[in-house]
């Protein structure tokens, strides 16, 4: 199965548009356009009933002591953790792409609905972890369903990787209810997966830190 994207490259730099957050000099942060990028797939196994789609960062740092604090740098030798940007899952067979900005076309405060995708009856978004990320914040807390791109924090001594994985699966509907997450969908797609393809790409809000 092949995944690709005509919105940035497998190996590349994602660009701002598809950010949560870009860098600006006088704040560090500043809110981006934060739309989906295109995504397009082909040659599935001829037996798939549906698609899923998982987008994860495995470079967030396992400890926030020193994230987005002046004077401080968030260590490279720091453990890291998965932080979750998009679960989508019961994509039809049928469909071979997703669009630029047909997702999410801005940073929505307190989250996007879900899971019940507009404009694609059937298909379902779970929960990413901005959910967690704002829980305490009274601007922006709330359920973030779909798409919110990346932001990594600004002190970070590491780029960070958004790794887009697409699975072909052996069921059309996936068995999870509710405001579901992804590691709830990986578990349930355990045995169902029938192929996968991914693609990575590379982002900072650290000025100091090369692409």
């Amino acid at each position: 199965m092949k995944l690709w994207s005509n919105s940035l490259q497998d190996g590349g730099v994602v660009p701002g548009e598809f950010a949560f957050c870009v860098i600006d000099p006088a704040t560090h942060v500043k809110f981006s356009q934060n739309r989906n990028p295109h995504l397009a797939w082909s040659d599935a196994p001829e037996e798939t009933k549906s698609f899923a789609l998982i987008v994860h960062d495995p470079d967030v740092p396992s400890r926030g002591d020193d994230v987005n604090q002046e004077g401080k740098t968030v260590s490279i030798t720091l453990p890291r953790v998965d932080f979750i940007h998009w679960v989508m899952i019961d994509l039809p067979t049928h469909m071979k792409e997703i669009g630029e900005g047909q997702f999410s076309e801005s940073v929505t405060p307190h989250g996007k609905r879900g899971p019940a995708v507009e404009g694609l009856h059937g298909a379902r978004q779970g929960l990413n972890d901005y959910t967690g990320w704002f829980a305490d914040d009274g601007d922006m807390a709330g359920d973030y369903f779909g798409y919110d791109g990346p932001c990594p924090p600004w002190n970070d001594s590491i780029p960070h990787h958004y790794v887009f994985t697409l699975y072909a699966l052996d069921i059309e509907r996936v068995q999870v209810e509710g405001s579901f997450t992804a590691q709830q969908v990986k578990d349930a797609i355990f045995n169902h997966v029938l192929a996968q393809a991914s693609i990575t790409a590379r982002y900072t809000l650290n000025p100091k830190v090369t692409l």
